[in-house]
């Protein structure tokens, strides 16, 4: 697939898509108030009106993406955590349908990597504005991951997070997960890269990344992207306290190594540990178990994301969207 069709904008002739919302109404305090902000600012960019599609606790967002499809829905927004966001990603990939994200959710993995946080106006705006770009998507099991797999600490910093806790605070909950489980003893495991020998490890944490941004903003893989073929993997190996800080601080400055990191390049990777472990997708629990295989599918899907679409970052101008958008909800307002 060549770069024209990996990364592309819509130009303003273009016919405003046909669009559905998939939505988790426990993360929306008002769902009529955001239902009409929705549908009164997609009115003012010239949009028709949407079909909604509520998840349920049996059906996180993939049957009402399916279905959504099968409508004629030519984008849909998802609207929720990091489980409604994965459950639309794996429903729309391999399609030419386009994934645009409104995060509801306290701790949205792929909102973070495009600088949305929980701004509901940059969401709308980055949109109806139709930067769009073929992102690569990861594959465990049956379920695609946009962001990032893990097995080991960084789901049980997820499992041990009280939800209370990030509705209060957001995304710094999870320092309070991870605080609990710093001196935890490590997993012994194997980590096979594509057709190559097995590496024997005792690590805290393994990570399959398709994009480097953590929550916070910060920045895990500098070398991982979205759209190269490859899925970055990154063992953990501290066993102390100030391996943590050591680790944490070079994450900060941004700047060289980040030590007791060793990352590798895969198309396919399986992680092996002697026994279960806690095991996340994009920020969303999974059952626990005793392996983790993960594959790339290649430019998947998708995504609306910031202009200019081809950019490195996926958030550039996130928040220049964020201002135009919110005159777009301030001007549908008004009408």
């Amino acid at each position: 697939m060549d770069g024209a069709e990996q990364k592309r904008t819509v130009t303003d002739g273009d016919r405003a898509p046909r669009s559905a919302v998939v939505v988790n109404p426990t993360k929306v305090t008002d769902l009529d108030e955001f239902r009409a902000t929705v549908e009164e600012a997609l009115a003012a960019a010239g949009w028709p009106a949407p079909t909604w599609y509520e998840t349920t606790a049996e059906d996180p967002g993939r049957g009402q993406t399916e279905q959504a499809v099968a409508a004629g829905a030519e984008l849909v927004f998802a609207c929720g955590g990091d489980g409604t966001v994965m459950a639309c990603v794996t429903a729309l990939a391999g399609t030419d349908v386009e994934l645009a994200v409104l995060p509801q959710g306290t701790g949205n993995l792929l909102a973070a990597n495009l600088g949305l946080s929980n701004d509901l106006a940059a969401g709308l705006q980055v949109a109806v504005e139709r930067g769009r770009r073929r992102l690569d998507v990861g594959v465990v099991d049956d379920q695609c991951f946009a962001v990032m797999a893990g097995m080991g600490f960084d789901a049980q910093m997820l499992a041990d997070t009280s939800e209370t806790t990030k509705a209060r605070i957001g995304w710094p909950a999870y320092v309070v997960g991870a605080a609990k489980h710093l001196r935890d003893r490590p997993m012994r495991l194997t980590v096979r890269i594509d057709d190559r020998p097995p590496m024997r490890r005792r690590a805290r944490t393994v990570l399959v990344a398709n994009v480097g941004r953590l929550q916070g903003g910060v920045r895990l893989l500098t070398d991982a992207e979205p759209d190269d073929g490859w899925l970055d993997v990154a063992v953990l190996t501290p066993n102390r306290v100030r391996h943590w800080l050591a680790m944490g601080w070079a994450l900060v400055r941004r700047q060289g190594s980040v030590p007791r990191m060793e990352v590798h390049r895969a198309r396919k990777v399986v992680i092996t540990s002697t026994r279960a472990q806690p095991r996340q997708l994009d920020g969303d629990l999974i059952a626990p178990g005793r392996t983790l295989t993960a594959e790339i599918r290649p430019g998947s899907l998708w995504l609306c994301v910031p202009r200019p679409a081809q950019d490195p970052d996926l958030a550039y101008d996130a928040d220049a969207a964020a201002q135009r958008g919110e005159k777009l909800i301030e001007e549908a307002r008004r009408e």
